[in-house]
């Protein structure tokens, strides 16, 4: 037999991932070379010889006091005996870890007590207890004890400072109210009929005089336009009430602007006399005036037309949402919910306070007028669902259940029939708003992430879909029937605060971001 032959067949081949042999290998068999090329694209860490996925782990065997001491201490101290040194060699430079520590500790684990403890302060000797009038005993003072705090000098000097700063500070904040003012941003207020931008056009397509809405809605698939003129994020958006051909914007620059959704879609007003960033905005029926609330504690009542600032409202505390009396013969009357949890009702003739809602145990969300506008439903922090018999600050229903999270959203639907809430589990909720507001457990809406923002809910106004944005500025468009999540738009780059469906129109989707722009879809 030729040696080359031989030098290619080398006895039998160990499998090299047997962890047992059947019989008694000689040890050039079980130490030979694997096999075949080996694979190049491996990193040593995968070509080593490895039991888990981080490496090879040899069987320890600690018993689970030690294992447990070693732990604690590492935890606590941030050093521990070096596992893979057997213990009856441990010296000091068996530690891993916080090496030092372990030196300067001693290597003293958690159960074994370190220094002694500090000297006690000492305490007055209080005589004896039979005699009750000198006696002391535990309630004896320490011997170094200082009685009275008096502070020195310059601590004095530092108070007093800061004291007058703060009276200073009290009082400005008092006195002024941001200075209203108004910037017309076209040409000419009235057109050459001497019609001002209020009046509905007749020549854009759709007939948005009319009552009804249209009869089958489509999803909108692209953007067509895009409102910009804010300088920070945009909080809130209404559209013109019944016709929707323009569009009121609340932003975070502390300023307002009205906006054409028709034509040419330019900014017609700015509306600036908050000094904080503006929260909350609502229109009156004819459209003709709106109320703004801001973190500047104010509530602002302003002519929609001519932009001046009719009336202010304050009660020191800040307003987080604020809605009209949607009936004709109320339309003086207007609701916001504050941040010291009460719902303020205030009458605009006399700008006095008429009412208090004052139940909720958390600052007020959102308030909701359902059920031909005799009831109204708010929300709070408190993770209830409140709903009130207006002008009766007694809630008749109260909706909490442990499972519920806060909902700083809520839309009535177009028929009045559902209120979709926007749950802070990332879901929106559907109460039935008509008589029992039970929760509708067949239409949850879920699949986007909208956790600790109030992102605002809408509903095409057909009723067959819903559309909401999200925390990473995405359109959510879900089926109203089957709850399907159908369609999602990357629209904003931060937050989508907020969507509408143009009521008037098949596929028509506006929304706002706190990118500070604010976006058409068809």
């Amino acid at each position: 037999m030729s040696p080359c032959q031989e030098a290619v067949e080398t006895g039998i081949h160990l499998d090299p991932s047997l962890k047992e042999v059947t019989y008694n290998p000689t040890y050039e068999t079980m130490f030979a070379p694997e096999f075949g090329p080996t694979n190049p694209y491996k990193s040593q860490q995968m070509s080593a010889p490895r039991n888990m996925l981080s490496g090879y782990a040899e069987p320890a065997h600690v018993n689970d006091f030690m294992f447990e001491q070693q732990r604690r201490t590492f935890s606590t101290y941030g050093y521990a005996l070096d596992p893979s040194v057997d213990t009856h060699e441990a010296s000091s430079c068996s530690y891993i870890g916080a090496v030092e520590e372990a030196e300067k500790n001693k290597g003293l684990t958690v159960f074994e007590s370190g220094q002694k403890k500090p000297e006690k302060r000492k305490k007055v000797k209080g005589g004896d207890a039979g005699e009750i009038d000198s006696f002391l005993g535990p309630w004896a003072k320490y011997v170094d004890e200082k009685d009275v705090a008096k502070p020195s000098e310059e601590e004095q000097k530092e108070l007093d400072e800061i004291t007058a700063k703060r009276q200073k500070k009290g009082r400005n904040e008092d006195e002024a109210p941001g200075e209203e003012k108004t910037i017309l941003h076209v040409k000419d207020m009235y057109d050459y009929q001497g019609r001002s931008y209020l009046h509905v056009p007749q020549d854009v397509g759709v007939n948005l005089r009319s009552a009804d809405a249209p009869d089958k809605c489509y999803l909108p698939k692209k953007q067509i336009h895009v409102w910009s003129g804010h300088t920070k994020g945009v909080s809130a958006i209404r559209l013109y009430p019944r016709s929707g051909h323009l569009l009121l914007s609340s932003s975070m620059d502390c300023k307002i602007k009205l906006w054409e959704v028709y034509g040419e879609r330019r900014c017609l007003r700015t509306f600036i006399g908050h000094s904080k960033a503006v929260r909350d905005i609502c229109f009156n029926n004819s459209g003709t005036q709106f109320l703004s609330a801001a973190y500047d504690r104010y509530l602002k009542l302003w002519d929609s037309e001519t932009g001046q600032c009719i009336s202010r409202f304050t009660n020191r505390k800040v307003p987080y949402c604020v809605k009209f009396n949607p009936d004709e013969d109320k339309q003086n009357l207007f609701v916001a919910g504050m941040s010291d949890k009460k719902i303020v009702q205030w009458d605009i003739r006399t700008s006095e306070v008429v009412q208090e809602y004052d139940r909720h145990l958390g600052a007020v969300n959102t308030i909701t007028f359902v059920d031909e506008n005799r009831r109204f439903v708010s929300t709070s922090d408190d993770k209830s669902l409140r709903v009130w018999e207006w002008d009766i600050p007694v809630d008749f229903k109260y909706i909490a259940e442990p499972s519920m999270h806060s909902m700083p959203a809520v839309t009535l639907s177009p028929n009045g029939k559902w209120l979709a809430c926007q749950s802070m589990d990332n879901q929106i909720l559907i109460f039935g708003a008509q008589n029992r507001f039970r929760l509708n457990k067949k239409k949850i809406f879920k699949g986007h992430m909208v956790a600790g923002y109030a992102c605002q809910v809408d509903f095409s106004p057909d009723m067959s879909y819903v559309v909401s944005g999200d925390a990473d500025g995405k359109l959510n468009i879900w089926d109203w029937k089957t709850t399907k999540l159908y369609h999602r738009i990357k629209a904003h780059d931060k937050v989508c605060i907020s969507a509408l469906w143009h009521p008037h129109e098949t596929s028509k989707v506006i929304t706002c971001g706190w990118d500070g722009q604010i976006k058409l879809w068809d």
